[in-house]
């Protein structure tokens, strides 16, 4: 008597899903320890020097805020996206991903104003110091989320029309970055 043979494997589920949780969770945790870096040397420097913010340097409050609201619809994009997926409304789908990758690149030009506008040295203190390492970091973060969007686009509309992990993930991605930014915009925009 012979046994048969094995089942084959599962297919692998939720991959994507699962990584983009872990990238998010690792994110938001990177963010919370340099902001954490920030409320401590914020801290010190005003029990020593009176001031944490250098002379002559006002904090441009406009864009910075613009980018705050700018993130209610990347999320509602990033959501909608994932909607229209799953009624195979392939037109909404694209116009989502594409404004959500737009978005994302309006709100990195109002980062890229804010650094001109601040006309900061990089090295000239800590407070330059820690500023550029928070907001380079999150300008990195930015780039990440629209290439995820890009990536997400081709995916989708090139014909994975079934495999609604990758728009999942997309949404948790920029998720991740509006909490990350919300944390930025309140310990480094508005404390100062």
């Amino acid at each position: 008597m012979q046994a048969l043979p094995a089942a084959p494997a599962p297919a692998p589920r939720n991959q994507l899903t699962v990584g983009a949780s872990l990238a998010a969770a690792a994110a938001v945790m990177l963010f919370g320890g340099m902001l954490s870096v920030w409320a401590v040397q914020r801290s010190q420097a005003i029990d020593l020097e009176g001031h944490w913010l250098p002379d002559g340097v006002t904090v441009p409050e406009v864009p910075s805020n613009v980018m705050l609201i700018a993130f209610a619809p990347v999320c509602i994009f990033a959501y909608w996206a994932q909607w229209s997926a799953k009624r195979n409304d392939n037109p909404h789908t694209a116009l989502a991903l594409s404004a959500t990758a737009f978005m994302g690149l309006l709100i990195l030009n109002a980062q890229f104003f804010v650094y001109h506008d601040m006309g900061l040295g990089i090295a000239d203190g800590a407070y330059e110091s820690m500023f550029y390492a928070i907001t380079g970091a999150f300008v990195a973060l930015l780039i990440l989320g629209m290439l995820v969007s890009v990536v997400a686009a081709f995916r989708f509309l090139g014909g994975r029309t079934g495999d609604h992990e990758m728009l999942i993930a997309h949404s948790i991605v920029w998720y991740a970055i509006t909490a990350v930014y919300c944390g930025i915009w309140f310990l480094v925009y508005v404390t100062k």
